[in-house]
């Protein structure tokens, strides 16, 4: 290859990676549009960065998302992608004891957001489409979690913000006596669970907290169509597994840094 064109293709390698980076994940279609590049050269390109351990693709779908090599280009999705890393291997080993699909979400902006999913692999499934989706804190399983399990100036900080958003559905659980109940019951039960009257009618869950050097930073939750089985059903079937997985995704994500 021409001299030139080596630069040109460096110059556009370390344009993806900081797109994938500010960005937090991308498929190559879009990087070739947002970024202007052939997508036989985006496809070409992050095969070489991936053999080189800076992008890897999701176990999920075919997003791709930085690894913890690339922090040094900035902490914004870093630490995510590390975590979802880690948990790839773990979540496909769990596809057969979780019928129901399970998710791993992030808190951001005052929502909790899926970033990995068995939702394409559970024959149960009724929504494929989880990468991305975002969860309200109040209001599911996963968002309970994190409140519960973060430290108190985080989740003074978090309440505000979703009081400022001020949806409707929301206000409800901002009752200052209902809202200290629920985190404190989620709290002692290391637990979070969410009925269908609160958020996905027809459907409730149940989440855990992913504890990583002693602090929150994700959790994990299982979702089913309501009418297949009770809170208690669900909770005495899955919730040990669900802690497996929980512990699991720390233990590997630790390994990796």
């Amino acid at each position: 290859m021409p001299k030139n064109e080596n630069v040109r293709a460096l110059a556009r390698g370390l344009k993806i990676l900081r797109y994938v980076n500010a960005v937090g994940e991308a498929r190559a279609a879009e990087i070739a549009l947002h970024l202007d590049i052939p997508r036989p050269s985006v496809y070409r390109l992050l095969r070489t960065l991936e053999e080189e351990g800076y992008v890897y693709y999701s176990a999920s779908d075919s997003r791709v998302r930085v690894t913890s090599q690339s922090a040094s280009l900035g902490d914004s999705y870093a630490a995510t992608s590390m975590v979802c890393r880690a948990a790839g291997p773990i979540l496909a080993r769990y596809t057969t004891t979780f019928t129901w699909p399970i998710d791993l979400s992030f808190y951001e902006n005052a929502h909790m957001v899926v970033q990995e999913t068995t939702h394409a692999q559970s024959p149960l499934s009724i929504d494929r489409g989880m990468i991305g989706y975002r969860l309200p804190m109040l209001r599911s399983s996963a968002g309970r979690a994190y409140l519960g399990h973060c430290d108190s100036t985080e989740r003074e900080l978090i309440i505000k913000h979703v009081r400022r958003l001020n949806n409707p559905e929301d206000n409800a659980f901002l009752v200052s006596s209902r809202l200290e109940t629920m985190l404190a019951d989620v709290k002692g039960k290391g637990l979070a669970s969410r009925g269908p009257g609160t958020f996905r009618p027809q459907t409730a869950s149940i989440a855990v907290p992913v504890i990583i050097h002693a602090r929150v930073t994700a959790c994990i939750s299982t979702i089913w169509v309501s009418g297949a089985m009770t809170m208690n059903e669900a909770i005495g079937q899955y919730e040990g597994p669900l802690r497996e997985v929980a512990a699991g995704i720390a233990e590997a994500a630790e390994a990796i840094e």
